[in-house]
């Protein structure tokens, strides 16, 4: 599908779809499904310096209308994996983007340099994980502390920089701030901070009780938050929250993302979505007579 090829920080995507981090993103054979359904790229599960095992089960419940709440605490084996990951995506003829996770910006860059040196076409840095004290959103609302994370691995760096970022009070601040250290792109949004009560047993169903909501419901703040950000900075965005068929998928691009993330519709809906979003945007270019998908990029804001 030629007309839906895009980039996002000078890497060629031969179609906007990606996994987003932490589906499907700790294994090879993760790689292979993936690829095998079409993802443009590979995003893996946030790693952080050392193996985490995360909180306590249960860690993700569903909800009615199509949405998760999720508190797996980046559970993740650690920087070991992240060449395996690496080659898998190469070999497979994807690019490969490693999330990294960490408490300090000497955090991110001890995995980020580990992600470039073992061929990395980029890291993104979680900003934004609602459910793991002391990282990503308690780093994330604080735009002196994204700037010194961000500016600390760009400023290392040759490949490039993504900043995943979630819904604070100040994103448009924050966002500039990732911008101005060396992002070369935003990942616009991760999950937002939720909670599910078990109403007999009178407690909240994840063994952390607080969680991340994802789905659906997450999809109207997504493309708010991607158009103003889009509006604001002009910034390359790759969308993620709640993308579930081509509507969805193109709502986000007319506000600006070049690329898009999948999650729960991954979980709920198998791989199989991925080939549906992309054969329903090929035929909403068609139908709306446009030659490339670049020119429906922020089209909304214009």
């Amino acid at each position: 599908m030629p007309l839906l090829e895009t980039s996002v920080t000078g890497i060629r995507l031969r179609n906007p779809l990606m996994n987003a981090s932490g589906i499907l993103g700790s294994r090879p054979e993760h790689v292979e499904r993936l690829a095998q359904a079409g993802v443009s790229a590979f995003v893996s599960k946030s790693i952080t310096p050392e193996p985490r095992e995360g909180h306590p089960t249960p860690i993700i419940v569903e909800l009615p209308g199509d949405a998760l709440l999720n508190s797996v605490g980046l559970a993740n084996p650690g920087p070991g994996v992240i060449p395996g990951l690496v080659e898998t995506a190469h070999r497979l003829g994807i690019p490969a983007i490693i999330s990294v996770a960490g408490t300090t910006p000497e955090d991110f860059l001890k995995v980020a340099s580990i992600a470039e040196e073992a061929g990395a076409d980029a890291v993104e840095l979680n900003l934004s994980c609602p459910h793991a004290k002391g990282y990503g959103l308690e780093i994330g609302m604080d735009p002196e502390a994204v700037r010194r994370v961000v500016r600390t691995v760009s400023s290392s760096l040759r490949i490039p920089v993504w900043a995943k970022l979630g819904v604070v009070d100040r994103l448009i601040e924050v966002a500039g701030k990732a911008l101005e250290a060396g992002a070369g792109a935003l990942v616009l949004i991760n999950t937002v901070r939720a909670m599910a009560i078990d109403v007999y047993a009178r407690k909240p169903v994840l063994g952390h009780g607080v969680g991340g909501l994802s789905g659906r419901p997450l999809h109207p703040l997504a493309v708010r938050a991607v158009y103003e950000v889009y509006r604001e900075y002009g910034a390359e965005i790759v969308g993620v929250g709640g993308v579930f068929d081509w509507r969805s998928a193109a709502e986000l691009i007319l506000a600006g993302a070049r690329a898009l993330q999948l999650g729960t519709a991954l979980v709920l809906r198998g791989e199989r979505v991925v080939k549906e979003i992309l054969e329903g945007l090929d035929r909403y270019l068609a139908e709306t007579g446009s030659t490339r998908l670049a020119e429906m990029v922020g089209a909304a804001v214009r």
